[in-house]
């Protein structure tokens, strides 16, 4: 059904005169008797009756009106629902309790007028196609990783360096340490079930692996972060790695401890990825409150991977 024919026939049931119509949508006379009659042919009904008055609607006419009057609404929220600056800000997060979903509540508390759809995609090609396709608007990663370039209209921005500490419990051997260095972590047993082969997490700690001689163990099940804990707390043996903007909570019977790890610092290098040709006017603003509201990169006695990209 042609929505500009049901609009013309609203506007003249609402006119009383098809002229009156005519004027209020900019078209002829003609015209609107051309659109209402092109819809009496598509219901199968007559809608209006001329009077010396104008026009008046038939019963067939009254019974359409409030549901021509519903299309158009839903039309209109349709339209809406994809207008720039009138749909919500659509940003993946990767997950829950990540740094990142600690970026996007500061740009909420400091835009609350802005809508946002937050959501958590899990590897780094979906999350591309997702950018290119529109799905979202943009993405916190960690790029690009070593033969992985991003695409030419996908762009990226380094917004965030999270220092990594050492997490373990009150039995560890380090438990008691202020700050442990990188060296000093060769030969302990580091536990990370949730790295995931392919994945940019899984590059970055490849990579920390493989220039400082320590010892990640992923195997056995990932049942989560409250699970990693309650082994953590219980064996003397592990300890894991987690980022310093990581939001956990846990009982304190359990005796954990977040050690910084120094000489050099490892950060985990946060990135924002959108497509170039996003019109979006909430990501501008959202790129600008990163900009201003996060830490510099690159600082003094930390690592990243070369491949991370620049400031």
């Amino acid at each position: 059904m042609d929505l500009d024919t049901v609009r013309t026939f609203v506007t003249a049931a609402d006119a009383g005169r098809f002229q009156e119509a005519a004027a209020e949508l900019a078209v002829t006379q003609q015209a609107v008797s051309k659109r209402i009659a092109a819809l009496e042919r598509t219901l199968g009904v007559r809608l209006f009756t001329r009077t010396p008055r104008g026009a008046e609607l038939t019963i067939d006419g009254q019974a359409f009106l409030p549901h021509a009057r519903e299309l158009l609404r839903v039309a209109e929220r349709a339209v809406a629902s994809v207008r720039t600056g009138r749909r919500p800000l659509r940003v993946d997060v990767i997950a829950s309790r990540g740094a990142a979903t600690g970026l996007m509540r500061g740009f909420h508390r400091a835009h609350p007028g802005i809508d946002l759809d937050v959501v958590m995609l899990f590897d780094i090609e979906t999350a591309v196609a997702a950018i290119r396709s529109g799905t979202i608007d943009a993405s916190f990663r960690a790029v690009a990783a070593p033969g992985r370039p991003l695409p030419e209209d996908v762009e990226s921005v380094r917004v965030l360096d999270e220092p990594l500490q050492l997490l373990t419990g009150p039995g560890h051997a380090l438990a008691g340490a202020r700050s442990v260095t990188l060296a000093r972590l060769a030969g302990h047993r580091i536990w990370m079930p949730g790295i995931v082969p392919g994945t940019e997490w899984a590059a970055y700690y490849d990579d920390l692996v493989t220039e400082f001689g320590l010892t990640i163990e992923a195997t056995g099940p990932n049942f989560g972060s409250d699970a990693l804990l309650d082994t953590i707390a219980d064996t003397p043996a592990l300890a894991t790695f987690m980022g310093e903007h990581t939001s956990l909570v846990w009982p304190a019977g359990l005796g954990l401890r977040r050690i910084p790890v120094t000489d050099p610092t490892p950060v985990y290098p946060h990135a924002l990825l959108w497509h170039r040709d996003n019109p979006h006017p909430a990501l501008a603003t959202l790129r600008a409150h990163l900009a201003a509201t996060t830490a510099g990169h690159d600082a003094t006695g930390t690592w990243t991977p070369g491949w991370a990209i620049p400031r």
